[in-house]
């Protein structure tokens, strides 16, 4: 658990070891990774934003990884993730949820439920920018009534602005030198950063409750 924890923390380090490694499955590695952590509803702790960020400074000072490349390719996990994500909601529903089971929590469940009330159907675009609710929203609107194919449209158009926005952002300013120095607590400081909704959440909750 603590070797993940540093490869997270390090992850243009782990990047660069596994491009050295792997050579171009580079791009393979990078799909999957994205792939289950959209995909996969047990798989909430999978870097995202980060990575993604990571991706897009590495683009800018190293030859392994394309922009134009990885761009659309990312995408494409993203959107085939969340589309796996929402058949197996559709299918097995509230069923893997009943015993809070590693990450299955009923907790995350509601968070997402909650979400998409304030929210609505754009909860499936808007949530990729929310860890773990954009693991949880594809499986919780293949639970619901929500047609596949305007799901499909709002995920698509959320993966795009995803990905473009975290690599994008990651290539510019990855060239700036005091990031490079400081890569790690920038690291740190997306993952603070975007948690912080959910915490805000979870507190609302529990106040509600107590109150």
């Amino acid at each position: 658990m603590l070797e993940f924890i540093n490869s997270l923390l390090h992850i243009d380090v782990t990047l660069i070891q596994w491009a050295e490694q792997w050579g171009t499955l580079i791009y393979f590695i990078l799909f999957c990774i994205i792939f289950c952590e959209t995909g996969l509803v047990f798989m909430p702790f999978l870097p995202g934003d980060s990575l993604l960020f990571a991706v897009g400074a590495l683009a800018a000072r190293a030859d392994f990884i394309k922009m134009e490349q990885i761009i659309p390719l990312l995408i494409l996990a993203a959107t085939i993730g969340d589309s796996t994500n929402y058949f197996v909601g559709q299918k097995l529903g509230r069923s893997l949820f009943e015993k809070n089971f590693f990450f299955l929590k009923k907790k995350y469940l509601i968070s997402t439920e909650e979400f998409f009330e304030k929210k609505g159907v754009w909860a499936v675009s808007l949530s990729r920018f929310f860890p773990i609710i954009r693991t949880m929203s594809p499986f919780f609107a293949g639970m619901s009534l929500l047609s596949y194919k305007k799901f499909l449209a709002l995920s698509f158009f959320g993966s795009v602005f995803w990905v473009s926005i975290f690599t994008i952002a990651g290539y510019y300013f990855g060239r700036v030198e005091i990031i490079q120095k400081n890569f790690t607590y920038l690291v740190l400081g997306i993952i603070v950063i975007s948690l912080i909704p959910m915490v805000i959440n979870v507190l609302k909750a529990l106040r509600t409750k107590t109150l």
